[in-house]
């Protein structure tokens, strides 16, 4: 019966990702109205195991999986074992303004991620995955009457679309089998899109595109540190911490203006503005956690991290600062997350769902930005499974998150969602020696 359901999920490894790669053609990164705004929505770091547990890592020492939310926790692997993970995340909203609602739903890979021991007590790892993500996709008219009198009715679209990612390659090491510390290399590069049309329903007037074309480009550097202690039984105590350096961005801003009517277009605007001298950076970012586990049975955590993005200069910076009459301002990102895992037993021959382990997390967000004064706030609940599939810790990993960005109060869009992530956890055990010829 076991290996049964563990050849089914093996094939359903194999249909997703193929519907996940035919997928990526055309499709948005994420999609929210506010990621007109910065570099857009910054997603929350982590894999499919992380996420269903509120986001939490900077502490955690899990063998079983790779943590890259913490280059620190590369360590807590077998010391023989190869190890990858690969997600996908699908994500459904729905939004509202006043009595205006819609809704969207995007599907797209989330991160790739490999990780091998380098020497003794000491590991490496290598992945790429988004930093932030621009999708959205709106209209709206003109309602000053005086000016409608004039010209006639006006339409506004607005879209935008593009991602920035991340490679970052880490090492780490252990020493007095407690102490654990790690660095990373990251570096960052990306395309954004930002357009908006103004037509006009009298074909006397000419319509006027707006539009930016941003390109960057950048590297920084992390590093984590984990410290466990025994205590009673089985139990551990675990405090990590991670800081992130600011980031000077490089690249450029092409910022444009012209006017169309019938095939006569006219230049109003067209600049280059060049990203140097750190006039546009990303916010350097710690973290602390502290976690308890108990064995392989159980593990609870609570993290926190706080980014400082109020002199990132994106307040001012073409092409970054917002579309319309909202005001942007840059500022301190927070947040609270709180996590656990639980699994009745890994050993169990004869129940296979007693094999599984089942997480549950909540978290609480404050955005990077502002909007007229007011912060944008994001709270939510996950849950999360992972299903083991052969032998060693091979496993699916299924998470949900169910939440909320923002409110309707202060003329706000409430956006609401529900994101499932999909983690498949490879292992293998490579650099072992012959034992006989």
């Amino acid at each position: 019966m076991i290996r049964r359901i563990e050849k089914a999920l093996l094939l359903a490894v194999f249909l997703i990702i193929g519907v996940s790669v035919s997928a990526q053609e055309g499709a948005y990164g994420a999609y929210t109205p506010y990621s007109v705004f910065g570099i857009g929505e910054i997603a929350k770091e982590g894999s499919a195991y992380n996420k269903s547990m509120g986001g939490i890592g900077i502490a955690t020492r899990n063998r079983r999986f790779i943590n890259y939310t913490n280059p620190a926790a590369v360590t807590a692997r077998d010391s023989l074992s190869f190890m990858a993970d690969f997600g996908l995340e699908q994500s459904n909203s729905i939004y509202r303004q006043g009595n205006l609602r819609s809704g969207n739903n995007t599907f797209n890979i989330h991160n790739f991620v490999l990780s091998f021991p380098i020497y003794r007590s000491s590991a490496f790892m290598v992945g790429i995955t988004p930093f932030s993500n621009v999708g959205y996709d709106f209209s709206s008219v003109e309602t000053n009457q005086d000016i409608i009198g004039n010209t006639g009715n006006i339409t506004y679209d607005s879209y935008g679309t593009g991602d920035i990612y991340q490679v970052f390659v880490g090492a780490g090491a252990t020493f007095w089998k407690r102490f654990s510390v790690g660095a990373e290399f990251i570096y960052y590069f990306g395309n954004i899109d930002k357009i908006t049309h103004m037509d006009y329903a009298d074909n006397s007037y000419r319509s006027v595109n707006t539009g930016s074309e941003i390109s960057v480009n950048g590297a920084t550097g992390k590093f984590g540190l984990q410290y466990e202690q025994k205590l009673a039984g089985d139990v551990s105590l675990t405090l990590g911490a991670t800081y992130r350096m600011s980031t000077r961005l490089k690249g450029y801003s092409t910022n444009y203006r012209y006017a169309t009517q019938s095939s006569v277009v006219d230049t109003l605007r067209h600049s280059v503005d060049t990203l140097a001298h750190g006039n546009v950076r990303f916010g350097d970012e710690i973290g602390v956690g502290i976690a308890l586990k108990g064995g392989e049975k159980w593990h609870v955590e609570f993290d926190y991290l706080r980014s400082g993005w109020g002199k990132s200069g994106m307040d001012t910076a073409p092409g970054f600062s917002a579309i319309g009459d909202s005001k942007f301002t840059a500022t301190t990102s927070q947040s609270f997350r709180l996590g656990f895992e639980i699994v009745p037993n890994r050993n169990d021959i004869r129940y296979y769902m007693r094999r599984c382990a089942y997480r549950a997390g909540v978290y609480y967000d404050q955005a990077y930005y502002k909007l007229d004064g007011n912060n944008v706030n994001s709270m939510g609940i996950t849950f999360g499974i992972t299903l083991p599939v052969f032998r060693w810790y091979n496993g699916l990993t299924l998470g949900v998150d169910l939440g909320q960005k923002a409110s309707t109060r202060h003329d706000m869009i409430r956006e609401r969602y529900a994101r499932i992530v999909v983690g498949f956890n490879i292992h293998d055990i490579w650099f072992q020696k012959p034992r006989y010829n």
